[in-house]
């Protein structure tokens, strides 16, 4: 298992709840009986069970408003039409049409898919888009949207959450008037700070080598820049379009 209070616990212990199905009474899970909230709706439980077992620290967010109020009040939220979201990140929703006008749903960011929506696992929720979304019973993995995209998918999510992860890597951001000099090319098998950079602006686990996710990531950061060619290599003007998102 992954080392604990980082991203990839809390991400490995959500990927293995996928799945669950609450009861057998409504609302009754081990998430709820956690957190002293069963047989109430439980999608907040979850993000903090998940978190508990990872050895995470986050906000008490039973309640998803008090939960967003509580990362805002620490300097560690961003709005979605402002984000750029990182594996581990605490998503928060408000589903139009649903009759509830206010943050109703969390999950947690386990990828930035780089086209205006995540992948997130969540609890409570529905395994199709016609179920409860936000009261559905079970732990699914979901694409959601965070900004207006070409797959259409509806934009449901408020803003995020950032824990503080052991080591900070993807909850660190480098300040623009910080950021880092280009190092030097930066091509696939890879293993630096530099690295560390560019995975931190694409939204990726920031472990610092290069692999075959990194490479599709970047690649696909190249093909929506027509002045760079789309070869997973980082030289100066990729480096340059990059560090723009930090």
């Amino acid at each position: 298992m992954a080392d604990k209070g980082t991203v990839a616990a809390i991400i490995d212990v959500a990927k293995k709840e996928v799945g669950t199905i609450e009861g057998p009474k409504d609302n009754e899970t081990k998430y709820g009986a956690f957190t002293k909230a069963n047989f109430l709706p439980w999608c907040g439980s979850f993000v903090m069970w998940c978190a508990n077992q990872a050895g995470v620290k986050i906000p008490n967010t039973i309640s998803t408003v008090a939960g967003a109020d509580a990362f805002k009040k620490l300097g560690t939220w961003v709005a979605a039409k402002d984000a750029s979201p990182q594996p581990g990140d605490v998503a928060y929703f408000d589903f139009p049409g649903d009759g509830v006008d206010r943050i109703s749903h969390v999950g947690l960011v386990i990828s930035n898919n780089l086209d205006g929506t995540v992948t997130c696992i969540e609890g409570n929720t529905a395994g199709n888009a016609k179920g409860d979304q936000r009261n559905g019973g079970e732990v699914c993995e979901k694409t959601r949207g965070y900004l207006p995209n070409k797959k259409k998918i509806q934009v449901n999510i408020v803003g995020f959450g950032r824990p503080n992860y052991v080591g900070n890597e993807v909850t660190a951001k480098v300040p623009v008037a910080e950021a880092p000099e280009f190092p030097g090319q930066i091509k696939p098998g890879d293993k630096s700070a530099g690295v560390k950079v560019i995975q931190r602006a694409l939204g990726l686990v920031a472990d610092g080598n290069y692999g075959p996710n990194t490479k599709a990531a970047v690649i696909n950061f190249q093909d929506n820049h027509p002045n760079i060619d789309s070869n997973g290599i980082i030289g100066p003007k990729t480096w340059a379009e990059l560090t723009k998102l930090l």
